[in-house]
């Protein structure tokens, strides 16, 4: 069969252009997909409006909220949302919402399914790995494709501060959840694949439901597009070395981190130096408070928040990125940077830890914050005192960055796509 004769059933709750984080990651992979194979997607109401700007995009089925989950939902965003975000809680007092799509979904589907309108059917939201899927009960001759999936990953230990701050006591939780939810545990069990987007989930998930190897595979869930990897550099010799970070400004993301080594840097090198800070959040006025503290404000730059697209001129004029998030599942900000060519400084604890390379930059390890802020300030002297071993990981970045293209993923779903209807054919 060949792909465009492919009709594959997408499910996912959040998929929308004009948002960030999840929702757009799952409009990439939706829009390159449907390029090759014949996708019908199915989403909630909530992300029309946005698909309505491209009509090119069909058919498209929307699952509508009932006025109960509309109060519900608007409740918990009140409870949750006071001051910093409490993400653990409202996961899982949102999974009500979820279950509404889920079975809504299920009762629209399932007759076709069974009756092999769908050639393979594939779920990519919820990203969490805590939720199950309704319509693998009418998956008895058509594949499921679960993923990418991601999550779980711990807090390194010696920052129990930095998790308080996250409220990760509420990740309590997720393991009740794998006990009460209907369907969850038969969801993994069932999967003909699952698409993990970091070793550390592929791993958990292998461990929880005993997944065999080739039901289970490492597919990174965050992206490029081509703009990024032809974005042309602006850089000019003889400046300042300019060093980028760009992320929300939340506790576990590590901006101040990053700044407490700025300020432990020798004196020649942080006059050969600058840093731009780009994103918002609950830390913004503590990071403000500290870089003045620290004396730090003429080489410090804060942008605030700005548009995807918007960042791509500030990848273009740097030269290292800073990373120290000690807690990243996705981390695109770090595919971005290295498809721009910059050699970056990450956290080895998630997955922006498989992205970077000893080629491409450095992995500094998560055994305390003091040692992350020393680590930073020698990775960034060594760095900024060699421009040879700058321009080798910068063209090594690039080049690495290619197997994160938009196009690229697609295409290696299309071909698992076409795996699993193999294998169900012959099992049959």
């Amino acid at each position: 069969m060949s792909a465009m004769n492919l009709k594959v059933l997408m499910i996912a709750e959040q998929c929308n252009p004009d948002w960030a984080s999840v929702p757009l990651v799952c409009y990439n992979f939706y829009r390159e997909i449907s390029q090759i194979v014949d996708v019908t997607l199915v989403t909630h109401e909530r992300n029309r409006q946005a698909f309505e700007q491209y009509p090119q995009h069909q058919p498209i089925f929307y699952i509508s909220e009932s006025p109960a989950i509309k109060k519900y939902h608007s409740l918990i965003e009140k409870i949750t949302h006071k001051g910093v975000i409490n993400w653990p809680l409202y996961n899982a007092l949102t999974y009500p919402v979820y279950a509404e799509f889920n079975h809504q979904v299920y009762q629209l589907f399932h007759r076709d399914v069974k009756q092999g309108k769908y050639d393979v059917v594939h779920a990519i939201t919820p990203m969490m790995p805590r939720y199950p899927v309704k319509l693998i009960q009418a998956c008895r001759r058509t594949p499921l494709l679960l993923g990418p999936v991601n999550g779980g990953v711990p807090f390194p230990k010696g920052f129990e501060e930095t998790a308080k701050k996250e409220k990760v006591f509420w990740n309590f939780l997720r393991p009740l959840g794998r006990h009460l939810i209907p369907g969850y545990v038969a969801t993994y069990q069932k999967a003909d694949r699952i698409l993990s987007g970091s070793t550390y989930t592929l791993n958990m998930l292998k461990d929880l439901f005993a997944i065999a190897d080739h039901r289970i595979e490492l597919l990174f869930e965050n992206g490029i597009t081509k703009e990024f990897l032809k974005h042309s550099s602006k850089r000019k010799e003889n400046q300042k070395v300019e060093l980028l970070f760009v992320g929300r400004l939340v506790p576990y993301k590590g901006a101040d981190i990053l700044i407490e080594a700025i300020a432990r840097l020798a004196p020649v090198i942080q006059n050969q130096i600058s840093l731009t800070i780009i994103g918002d959040g609950s830390e913004r006025e503590d990071l403000h408070q500290r870089v003045q503290t620290l004396n730090l404000t003429n080489m410090v730059k804060f942008t605030g928040w700005i548009k995807q697209q918007d960042t791509l001129e500030y990848y273009s004029k740097s030269d290292i990125f800073c990373f120290p998030s000690i807690r990243e599942f996705g981390g695109a900000v770090v595919m971005e940077a290295m498809a721009c060519g910059l050699p970056c400084i990450v956290v080895n604890n998630g997955g922006i830890g498989e992205y970077v390379t000893d080629e491409t930059g450095f992995r500094l390890e998560p055994i305390s914050r003091e040692y992350l802020i020393q680590e930073m300030a020698n990775k960034i002297t060594l760095l900024v005192q060699d421009p040879e071993l700058r321009k080798a990981m910068s063209i090594q970045a690039t080049q690495k960055a290619q197997a994160f293209e938009w196009s690229t993923k697609a295409r290696r779903i299309v071909e698992i796509y076409q795996e699993l209807i193999d294998f169900k054919k012959s099992a049959i």
